[in-house]
């Protein structure tokens, strides 16, 4: 088994698409769209791995999506985490910050929580 991609379900796929470009780097490597137009998948991926976060937008979804209680999250390494960390902070997607772990989360457009962690660390 190897991994292929994780998914997230997004309700307006255009300001996720510049979330993810502007905060982590993240570009559509692989586009689907449903015959009917009820669909449309974007892998985005980072251009050094193999690895693509999967955008779900559903034409007919007008609700924001449950999260629960977010107990679950998409990671990623980052080399320049002080650069990334204020990056982050001057857009406002930092959630939060464990600086005893020296990771911190941002939160995209959906309120899906990401970690960012220094690569020394993965």
């Amino acid at each position: 088994m190897k991994f292929a991609h994780f998914n997230f379900n997004v309700l307006d796929l255009e300001k996720s698409l510049k979330f993810y470009k502007d905060a982590l780097g993240l570009v559509p490597v692989r586009e689907k769209l449903a015959d009917d137009g009820s669909f449309k998948l974007v892998y985005l991926g980072d251009g050094k791995s193999d690895f693509t976060l999967e955008l779900t937008w559903l034409r007919d979804r007008t609700e924001p999506y449950n999260l629960g209680e977010c107990e679950f999250h998409l990671a990623l390494t980052t080399e320049n985490y002080d650069e990334a960390f204020k990056k982050h902070t001057e857009m406002n997607a930092v959630v939060y910050n464990n600086e005893s772990m020296g990771v911190y989360f941002i939160a995209d457009p959906d309120g899906y929580w990401i970690e960012i962690l220094p690569e020394k660390m993965r």
